[in-house]
């Protein structure tokens, strides 16, 4: 089967980090590609009737628990940032506006955010350190600057979430396979088993 991955994620997910690089070792050992979806969480949340993991009693204490636990598993560098979380709409439309005409530059770009916001602390929700992500990625600062109030790249992020609700995403990081839905980053194990029997 060629039919792709669709990787669904908010840039200020922990899950979503951690996801990132093995969902797309997942679909390159299943000969599959993988495409990656930034959404905005909080109108999923607002659909979902769900809220912010981190400021739900009891979960929040474990939650930030279980990302450092993560970070020491697969070695992936991680510190819980500060502010958290932070909107993530400006990364997502750059995202998009590289998309539109290198796909593979705006994964390229995404894993830099990724980075930037939970290995080095960088706060994401600031245009200005976007824009400067995007400089470090190869891309044009002013041109990534304009890309975050371009009407063009305002809808696309808007389609793209509102797109990601219909199919029922709720979550970061979310994955549909062949029109299967799996939540969160502890399913890689089961997105495996699906990738290599084809599903049950």
């Amino acid at each position: 089967m060629t039919n792709a991955i669709d990787f669904y994620f908010d840039f200020s997910s922990p899950y979503g980090y951690f996801a990132a690089d093995a969902i797309e070792a997942e679909a390159a050992r299943a000969g599959r590609p993988c495409r990656w979806v930034p959404i905005l969480l909080g109108p999923a949340f607002k659909a979902s009737g769900n809220q912010l993991l981190i400021e739900q009693p009891l979960k929040g204490a474990y939650s930030r628990h279980d990302w450092d636990r993560l970070a020491r598993l697969t070695g992936i560098p991680y510190a819980f940032p500060d502010p958290f979380p932070v909107a993530s709409v400006a990364a997502a439309r750059v995202f998009w506006w590289q998309d539109a005409s290198d796909g593979v530059a705006a994964k390229a770009f995404a894993r830099a955010i990724f980075a930037a916001y939970f290995a080095h602390g960088r706060n994401i929700g600031d245009k200005a350190v976007v824009a400067a992500i995007a400089d470090e990625c190869g891309h044009d600062r002013a041109a990534a600057l304009a890309a975050m109030d371009d009407p063009a790249w305002k809808a696309k992020c808007r389609d793209e979430t509102e797109a990601a609700i219909g199919r029922g995403v709720f979550g970061s990081p979310f994955f549909i396979i062949d029109d299967e839905p799996f939540w969160g980053s502890d399913r890689l194990p089961m997105v495996r088993r699906w990738l290599e029997t084809g599903g049950w």
